[in-house]
């Protein structure tokens, strides 16, 4: 009997593929993106708790871009020096110590301290995580490794709004839980240790910014995901309460968003692996994402039809990240590789930066209705920008 298409492309795949490498990889990330999907609502909705306001709420969650830009340039550097596993392993475990740290400092300066010093341990995770994937992965497979790696991390993201559906936001308890999720994934990290990609000791490291404009198509697709994501992590959850929902369904309702980016990722993986151009498919999770935030806007006070809403939106969107990180390690290897995903996330991390504070602004300004128009703003512009380039190109 002949295998299925599917099935042998799996097959495939396995000989092609590190696959200890890449399961290291992508659990070493996934546990850390768990813990990172809880203390986000988590911290913001302890802040509305407290009376902070939207656009400081949105300020709080912003600072992680400042931090994520200004670590960047020094984790390359550091995984030449220290290997890319110690380097992973010590920001693992000082993560999990700074999220413990929002339980035991209750201000609102030291909560901007402990997010700044906090986002720099786990955007340092993600770099080298997903240069370790994007080193390993076979050219033919591309797509479909990083399809898995978006569905893992995925479930990660949906694992900690569900963890926090049954904690609450009270007490020490949902910070212990993300710090222990976090310290989980040494273990992965440490067992690979041996199949880690190598980096040069010497030589001068090449700066991070050039890197941006490399590939601008798959850099820009990390900014506005960045700025999409991170307020809906931050500001939907605000949102939805001001429509009457309580906690509880607003952590549910982020459950959903995160499911919707399980189910996607790897379709979306396989489709970026068969299509002639990936830029396609990243234009059409861009035109997917600004038509769900206007549909935010008209389905908020029905609970079945957000459901359903945000489940589709959340994981198209989604696209945007892997397919783009896909068409990034299609163009570059080696050093310029490792280089241009520090860069591609830190045009993730700008948009962490700047969208929250956006959409909090908007909120404020306009009312909740902001979220769903500073959102589809988003969206307009990366539009608006692949047009322009693509035609440039041709």
């Amino acid at each position: 009997m002949t295998a299925s298409p599917s099935i042998s492309r799996f097959q495939t795949l396995l000989k092609e593929a590190d696959i200890v490498s890449i399961s290291a990889a992508i659990a070493t990330i996934a546990a850390v993106g768990a813990a990172l999907s809880l203390s986000s609502p988590l911290l913001s909705l302890i802040m509305e708790q407290r009376g902070v306001s939207s656009t400081l709420n949105g300020a709080n969650t912003a600072i992680s871009g400042l931090a994520c830009i200004i670590m960047i340039p020094f984790i390359t550097p550091l995984a030449r020096w220290f290997g890319v596993v110690n380097t992973l392993v010590l920001m693992i475990v000082l993560s999990a110590l700074f999220l413990v740290g929002f339980y035991v400092f209750e201000s609102l300066p030291a909560w901007f301290l402990l997010r700044f010093v906090f986002s720099c341990t786990l955007v340092t995770v993600f770099v080298l995580s997903e240069f370790w994937i994007n080193s390993c992965a076979p050219e033919a497979s591309r797509g479909l490794i990083l399809g898995i790696y978006g569905t893992v991390l995925g479930l990660g993201f949906a694992i900690g709004p569900a963890i926090l559906a049954f904690v609450g936001t009270a007490g020490l308890m949902p910070f212990a839980i993300g710090g222990i999720i976090i310290l989980l994934s040494v273990g992965p990290a440490w067992y690979a240790r041996d199949r880690q990609p190598v980096m040069e000791k010497s030589g001068k490291t090449p700066s991070v910014f050039p890197y941006l404009f490399m590939v601008p198509t798959a850099t820009m697709s990390a900014l506005v995901f960045g700025m999409a994501e991170q307020s809906d992590l931050a500001l939907f959850p605000v949102y939805a309460t001001r429509y009457g929902y309580t906690e509880t369904s607003v952590a549910l309702l982020v459950v959903i968003l995160a499911l919707g980016n399980l189910a996607c990722q790897i379709p979306l993986g396989i489709l970026s692996d068969k299509v002639k151009d990936r830029r396609n498919v990243m234009l059409g999770c861009a035109l997917i994402g600004a038509i769900g935030a206007l549909m935010l806007l008209v389905v908020i006070e029905n609970p079945w039809l957000l459901s359903a809403c945000i489940f589709i939106w959340g994981g198209v969107i989604g696209g945007m990240y892997t397919v783009g990180l896909a068409h990034l390690g299609a163009r570059l290897s080696g050093t310029d590789l490792a280089q241009a995903n520090a860069a591609f996330i830190m045009a993730y991390a700008i948009g962490m930066m700047v969208g929250p504070q956006y959409t909090g602004i908007a909120m404020d300004v306009i009312g909740a209705p902001g979220f769903g128009w500073a959102i589809f703003s988003c969206f307009g512009l990366y539009i608006i920008v692949h047009v322009v380039r693509v035609s440039f190109s041709r």
